[in-house]
């Protein structure tokens, strides 16, 4: 290779490792080409591009774009899965789990993960998670649930509020049925006054009546006489 190639593969590689926050690397010594094709349209499923290296062109790279944590995984042949930022990391770890299984040659060695170095069992466990969908629904879930049992602890004690103003509304109403027969008397008092008339039209008529006898025996005396 000659020395503008070198130059080429190395730009690029630095920047894949600049732009990449998530890579895994593998040996893959011993697996065929058209093993390697199949892995690799796989991981294009996906959103990683596998790639083929040369350790010290990598090395370079590597330097280039501070990703030193890659430098220790960098021994003996080495293809890395630059993951892409909307890509499933934990699709193409299982991909690359499941390659090394059924092929039992090719051999995860490790990553960098969100700029941190994760080791072969990490990405092994990597593998384990659900689907992203199916993790993004459940950490959706865990931020709700707790917004929900937030709402549950404010509308509480307005639902109490609500319960109290229910409440006092109907002891109201109850006192004032309570309260009704202790104004009868107060609606009797213009029958009391209108029998007290009667009794002084009574009273008069007897008063006339007792005038007019008396007037009588005057006459009756006078006459007599």
């Amino acid at each position: 290779m000659q020395k503008e190639d070198k130059s080429r593969v190395v730009a690029e590689l630095t920047e894949r490792l600049r732009s990449a926050d998530t890579l895994i690397v593998a040996d893959y010594r011993g697996l065929t080409m058209p093993q390697i094709d199949d892995l690799r349209g796989k991981l294009l499923e996906h959103g990683a591009r596998f790639t083929v290296v040369k350790n010290t062109l990598t090395r370079r790279a590597a330097k280039d774009a501070g990703a030193d944590a890659l430098l220790a995984l960098l021994e003996g042949p080495s293809a890395i899965a630059f993951i892409e930022a909307d890509g499933d990391m934990v699709a193409v770890a299982k991909a690359l789990a499941d390659s090394a299984r059924d092929t039992k040659v090719l051999a995860i060695r490790g990553g960098i993960l969100a700029g941190k170095e994760i080791s072969a069992d990490d990405v092994d466990e990597l593998s384990k998670l659900p689907p992203l969908e199916i993790l993004r629904g459940q950490v959706i879930g865990a931020v709700i649930a707790p917004l929900n049992q937030l709402l549950a602890l404010v509308n509480a004690p307005l639902q109490n509020l609500y319960g109290l103003i229910d409440a006092r509304i109907e002891q109201l109403g109850g006192e004032e049925t309570a309260e009704a027969p202790a104004e009868t008397p107060q609606e009797e008092q213009p029958q009391a006054t209108a029998e007290t008339a009667d009794e002084g039209t009574d009273n008069e008529t007897t008063s006339q009546i007792a005038e007019g006898d008396l007037a009588t025996e005057e006459e009756n005396t006078d006459g007599g006489s």
